[in-house]
């Protein structure tokens, strides 16, 4: 059931790409502190309605443990046609598993080992957003330096299904910008860093370290075979 008082939330995770700064791993299966990063994402899901991953059938194994009928599975055609045809093909998969749509979409890249932070977050940021009428259409994470964390945001699904149908065919390959051009959205400074993603090994090893506890390892510091 949706954490969100009087609306419905579906959650859509993102888990395709070619993970190139990961030397072509596969980026859901990747494990940070002992967890798969897409099992981490997936802590999520008890705030939303439905959910789907978009992702290759090899990724199913990295959502853990979770039973069949909590996730829906889509991928978008053809495959690795960027993070906007994921979302269009992600609300598709949404649309033909429910009865209605929901009110929001709760979208997360699968490379965030706090995405289930990052969803309670954003959560509560659309509650209040309920309160300030129709005029916001979406809420995401920024950084510390002002850049906008598309893909670690909430959207009026209404309005996130007319910008994918604005692009029309040319969802693939379409930017994150491209898509949201025009939409009223509200930026929430990530001051917990939430929004941490992994895009290279040295950020599966600092977000292990900041799970765990323990130290990193900085390249200085590596000792030199002998």
């Amino acid at each position: 059931m949706s954490a969100l008082a009087g609306a419905t939330v579906d959650l859509l995770v993102l888990a395709g790409g070619r993970g190139r700064r990961l030397g072509g791993a596969l980026k859901p299966a990747v494990e940070v502190a002992g967890r798969t990063l897409l099992s981490r994402v997936l802590d999520a899901r008890p705030v939303a309605r439905n959910a789907v991953v978009v992702g290759p059938p090899a990724a199913r194994p990295a959502a853990g443990d979770l039973p069949d009928d909590a996730l829906v599975w889509a991928l978008e055609d053809p495959p690795f046609g960027g993070p906007v045809a994921g979302i269009a093909a992600g609300l598709t998969a949404l649309a033909a598993n429910a009865d209605a749509p929901a009110d929001w979409v709760l979208v997360l890249a699968c490379d965030l080992p706090w995405g289930a932070d990052a969803a309670r977050l954003l959560v509560a940021a659309a509650s209040a957003a309920e309160t300030i009428g129709e005029q916001t259409e979406g809420l995401h994470l920024t950084d510390d330096t002002g850049h906008a964390q598309w893909l670690a945001g909430i959207y009026r699904a209404p309005a996130l299904r007319a910008a994918v149908d604005r692009l029309g065919t040319h969802v693939n390959g379409a930017s994150m910008r491209e898509l949201l051009a025009g939409l009223n959205l509200t930026g929430l400074l990530d001051e917990s860093e939430a929004g941490a993603d992994v895009d290279t090994w040295e950020d599966v090893e600092s977000s292990t370290a900041r799970l765990t506890g323990a130290p990193t390892i900085q390249p200085d510091q590596r000792s030199d075979p002998e």
